[in-house]
């Protein structure tokens, strides 16, 4: 399994039950700083829960989960909330609020979380809609007047908005078609490598074979709770793993 010195995030011996039930199976892997890692694998592998242990929702039955240098289950409720400004999240369907405008969208996570003065909450929140593709005249509209694609461009500007030091994207290509997805990964790696000056990591939770393939540095594939496979994707496109090989022929 691979090892990397200083990760962004490390799992050791993570173990998660729900009674009877393992979902995550002794966990070892490391997520390196200011890389593009996708977890990859197949419905119900267990990719949403590892998802939630990276932000400290559920804690390990066993094991640890190291974040920036934090133990996660170590933190107060308090600790935690402020330790969460850490991360950026693209939600799978971008989960922008319906009555709010785009500008109102990103500007919230500000409002919230910052002590800015509006003034400089509004330079912001329109520097970050166009250095996702934004244009101007789009910054009042609705979600519902959005397409899809759109959508996705707000809601990475509005996970930017605070400079996470890592970005996490859950299914970002789930349901879109060819030409919004091309866009989407095309995004994703543009992100990546204008925040890679301050070592920003990309997280992407998917089982989308193709889009994984051509815009990570590196791929996990979870398999049962198991990391059954993790490598550079140039290697992890030969693995002779079955399952591996069973997935990526889908």
């Amino acid at each position: 399994m691979l090892t990397f010195e200083n990760p962004a995030i490390s799992f050791k011996n993570v173990t998660k039950k729900f009674g009877d039930h393992v979902i995550l199976q002794d966990l070892n892997f490391d997520i390196p700083r200011n890389k593009i890692v996708t977890i990859l694998g197949f419905s119900g592998a267990g990719k949403s829960t590892l998802l939630k242990h990276i932000l400290g929702i559920l804690h390990p039955t066993s094991g640890t989960v190291t974040v920036l240098g934090r133990e996660l289950e170590t933190l107060t409720k308090e600790e935690l909330r402020d330790f969460r400004r850490n991360f950026g999240m693209l939600f799978q369907y971008a989960a922008l609020f319906d009555s709010f405008t785009a500008e109102e969208n990103v500007a919230f996570p500000l409002r919230e979380f910052t002590q800015l003065s509006e003034e400089e909450i509004m330079k912001k929140v329109h520097d970050l809609l166009i250095s996702v593709g934004i244009k101007e005249e789009s910054f009042q509209k609705l979600p519902s007047e959005l397409s899809g694609g759109m959508r996705k461009r707000v809601g990475l500007a509005r996970g930017l908005a605070l400079s996470p030091d890592i970005m996490l994207y859950d299914e970002p290509t789930t349901g879109l078609d060819p030409i919004t997805t091309k866009m989407v990964n095309n995004l994703i790696v543009e992100t990546a490598t204008q925040h890679q000056g301050r070592e920003m990591t990309s997280v992407i939770i998917s089982h989308d074979v193709k889009a994984t393939l051509e815009i990570s540095d590196y791929i996990a594939f979870l398999d049962r709770g198991k990391i059954i496979e993790y490598l550079p994707v140039g290697e992890f496109k030969n693995s002779q793993n079955p399952l591996v090989q069973e997935f990526l022929r889908l």
